[in-house]
């Protein structure tokens, strides 16, 4: 089946075949001259139009006149300004004509900016509307004959009179002038009963103060009324007090004129104190002190209710400024071109008689061994074909599997593979190589439909199986990813597969990659996209990692970063990733609390062996650590190792990577090493691999990208606008690197004292901290803190958490320093 050429090519030779002015047509710089001119011809109507109104009396009889040059015209732009303006005002739409060149000189604007075709076309159909209507306007007002609404509107106007009469164009006019704003403009009313559902609120608002005013003056009156009538019982108890002169015992008065004060509850605390009153003062203090009692006011205050939101506050942030966009940064990023990958023939060569041949051995050497064969069918792939056989009844499983070696004799073969039975299908399956293999090339995989419409987050093209399917898996639901084969076999291929794969689908602002390439030529091309796609440590020079040692403190940090992840999505109540970035998104998560766009990390390292040899459980703890937790927050490893040992590939290795890919092994314990199965030690090469997540086992070509065409692709990537910078990865600082060694003061840095002031105001000690707000590189600033550290400014190092901070304000930080200062 001949596979169709991509339609890219056909349009480049259609081009091709047409003149160059089409061409030229096509360019920046005939749009550039097109917009211009219009805006020029624009003016040059405005001009001629004015023009036209002083002086087209005179030009009447140049009209017929322009190619007489012994004739003048009056209009400022001679022969052609008068024709046109006679043309488009007096036989056309009278003033209204004016829209014409306003809209022209729009135009232009709009070619220039490069504005949609369709935009500019609907604001030609408005503008036309406008122009009809307001001519027809103009001749229903009498207007002197067709001057200012021209022949157009004022023919109109009398057909439509002879219909509908004058009261009826009217009325008609007002009617399609209110559809055309409204219609246009988008007017509705809702704004305007808005406003008279507020001013009825407020109305019932006032009315109900007013009511509650009113019931509170009423309970103020009652109250009054009471205290006159306590006022009176007092009098006359004194008044009873005082004729009682023959009474002489002091006590018996005062317990007289309790019981006849305490019935008035209301002012009972006054009352005690009218008793002590009468018993020691003259009669006129007692009327003084109620008269007081009653002048006191109280003043009533009614809170009011407040008013309620019926809007979501981020609702309201993405209606006004849409979801968060992480690309905004690098808005015109482009994705790589697939006319960057090469092309090659993969059409699958079908030779009938080696089919029939590797049948007829197969059927043959299975009868040696008394095992019939009901059916067989073949399915021919890129490098190998797949026979699936159906045994006769009672023929058992396990002997056919035993034949591996005889039937691969028989087939002078190398690598047959039986897969018995094959899982979902009631057959066995015999692998069997093909003489004549094709190429599978990462132009087909990557410009396939089952890539480009994927609706995984990180999609990966591995290549294509035995049906010539390309094959795509999710990196996020792996989510790590362990690559084994002996030299040579395609593992640098594969990982070029996968990382060629994120590049063509995500942007640099939602994947970031840390390579480690111990061997350090296998990945250095990627150094081109390294402030677009790579991730690195502070103040490192190379992105691409290849020192033991930076790739120990790249692992820490890592797990640093997936703790800092961690406390965010507790922060946001979300359990991964995906959620936490689609509530970002819909700006439901504040930056000024620390939240922010987090981009998956996808950590690369090309020779684990190597790594596992010179570091040992320096490497592998973190790794460990990040297998089994970073999946939720983004963080995915892919390790690739030749040496698939059980020392290089631990029990904890493989426990936390349940997504493995074998390429060719030598040996049946390195393929159980990798898969838990054997068959990658009948692998034929090449990029020959087995792929499993756990359950079914796949057969697949790895897709073929060459060096070049990485080149191409970073080449692409790196000569677009880029970040600042690589993606910094947090600060990570060893055990080794606290100081316990006294500075001399002499010695200090010229920043001491701005690093100290730093420190004691965040009231944290790091330095990360410093490289921010000091500008400075990780050297310096590490020294800086080793400096604090003995001046007794910040404490002694705790590992990934930040150095505690000694000096509480700047009164103790200079007392500190003045008592060196004197020392």
């Amino acid at each position: 089946m001949a596979k169709r050429k991509p339609s890219v090519k056909k349009h480049t030779k259609t081009l091709e075949n047409k003149p160059p002015i089409f061409a030229f047509l096509k360019t920046k710089q005939a749009q550039t001259i097109f917009g211009f001119f219009l805006i020029s011809f624009s003016v040059f109507l405005c001009i001629a139009f004015i023009s036209f109104f002083f002086n087209w009396q005179e030009d009447q009889s140049t009209l017929d006149q322009l190619t007489n040059r012994a004739v003048k015209s009056s209009n400022l732009l001679g022969k052609i300004g008068a024709n046109l303006s006679h043309f488009f005002i007096y036989k056309g739409f009278g003033i209204a004509s004016f829209i014409i060149a306003i809209q022209l000189f729009l135009m232009g604007l709009d070619v220039l900016f490069k504005r949609k075709l369709s935009k500019i076309i609907l604001a030609w159909n408005w503008s036309l509307v406008a122009m009809v209507l307001i001519s027809i306007s103009l001749g229903f007002l009498h207007v002197k004959f067709a001057l200012l609404s021209g022949i157009v509107g004022f023919e109109i106007n009398q057909y439509l009179q002879d219909f509908i009469g004058k009261t009826g164009l009217a009325i008609a006019l007002i009617f399609l002038f209110a559809a055309y704003i409204v219609v246009r403009y988008k007017v509705t009313f809702d704004l305007f009963i808005e406003k008279l559902k507020q001013k009825r609120a407020a109305k019932e608002q006032e009315e109900s103060l007013i009511v509650e005013e009113n019931i509170s003056n009423a309970k103020e009156d009652e109250k009054t009324i009471e205290k006159e009538k306590t006022n009176e019982v007092v009098k006359k108890t004194v008044e009873e007090t005082s004729e009682d002169k023959e009474k002489s015992n002091f006590e018996k008065s005062v317990i007289d004129l309790k019981p006849t004060i305490s019935k008035h509850s209301d002012v009972e605390t006054k009352k005690e104190e009218l008793t002590l009153t009468v018993a020691h003062e003259p009669e006129a203090n007692i009327e003084e002190t109620v008269e007081d009692l009653n002048d006191v006011g109280i003043d009533v205050a009614i809170g009011r209710e407040e008013e309620s939101s019926t809007q979501n506050l981020s609702d309201k942030l993405v209606k006004d400024f849409g979801e968060f966009d992480p690309t905004l940064e690098l808005a015109n990023f482009k994705f790589p071109t697939f006319n960057l990958l090469k092309q090659y023939n993969e059409t699958i060569s079908i030779d009938p008689e080696e089919l029939e041949a590797n049948k007829d051995r197969i059927v043959e050497t299975l009868k040696n061994y008394k095992i019939g064969i009901a059916e067989i069918k073949a399915t021919v792939g890129p490098t190998i074909t797949l026979y699936e056989i159906v045994p006769e009844a009672g023929i058992r499983i396990s002997k056919i599997k035993n034949l591996e070696d005889d039937i691969a004799l028989s087939l002078s073969a190398l690598g047959i593979r039986i897969i018995a039975p094959i899982p979902g299908k009631g057959t066995i399956g015999i692998e069997v190589p093909n003489k004549k293999s094709t190429i599978v090339s990462m132009h087909s995989v990557i410009s396939s439909k089952k890539f480009q419409e994927s609706p995984m987050e990180l999609p990966v093209a591995l290549g294509k199986t035995i049906s010539n399917e390309t094959f795509v898996v999710d990196l996020a639901k792996m989510p790590h990813l362990l690559m084994a084969g002996a030299t040579g076999q395609g593992k640098s291929v594969g990982l070029n597969a996968v990382l060629t794969s994120l590049l063509y689908k995500k942007h640099p602002a939602e994947v970031k990659f840390i390579l480690v390439d111990p061997k350090k030529v296998e990945l250095t091309l990627f150094n081109k996209i390294e402030r677009h796609y790579l991730a690195k440590l502070p103040d490192v020079e190379e992105a691409i990692i290849t020192d033991t040692t930076k790739v120990v403190h790249t692992l820490n940090s890592l797990c640093i970063e997936m703790d800092n992840r961690y406390d965010l999505l507790k922060a946001a109540m979300v359990r991964n990733i995906k959620e936490y970035n689609a509530k970002f998104k819909a700006r439901k998560l504040n930056p000024n609390d620390g939240h922010q766009f987090l981009p998956y990390i996808v950590l690369v390292i090309d020779e684990f062996a190597d790594l596992i040899m010179t570091a040992g459980k320096e490497v592998e703890t973190p790794i460990a650590r990040l297998a089994q937790l970073a999946r939720a927050i983004g963080i995915h490893l892919i390790v690739a190792t030749q040496r698939p040992s059980v020392n290089v590939i631990t029990g904890i290795i493989k426990a936390n990577f349940p997504a493995r890919i074998a390429f060719r092994v030598t040996s049946k314990i390195d393929s159980r090493t990798i898969l838990d199965a054997g068959g990658a030690d009948q692998l034929i090469g090449r990029g020959d691999l087995l792929y499993t997540a756990g359950n079914d086992i796949n057969r697949i070509q790895c897709a073929f990208v060459d060096t070049p065409e990485v080149e191409k692709i970073t080449d692409f990537i790196g000569s677009q606008k880029a970040y600042s910078e690589a993606f910094l990865l947090p600060e990570y600082v060893d055990d080794e690197s606290g100081t316990t060694v006294d500075i001399d003061i002499a010695d200090r840095d010229k920043l001491f004292r701005d690093a100290a002031e730093i420190i004691v105001t965040a009231q944290q000690g790091s330095a990360s901290l410093l490289q921010r707000k000091l500008k400075l590189g990780y050297n310096r600033a590490g020294r800086l803190i080793d400096q604090l550290e003995a001046a007794g400014i910040v404490g002694g190092f705790e590992g990934s958490k930040a150095r505690q901070v000694l000096v509480p304000d700047f009164v103790a930080l200079d007392q500190l320093l003045e008592n060196e200062k004197k020392v």
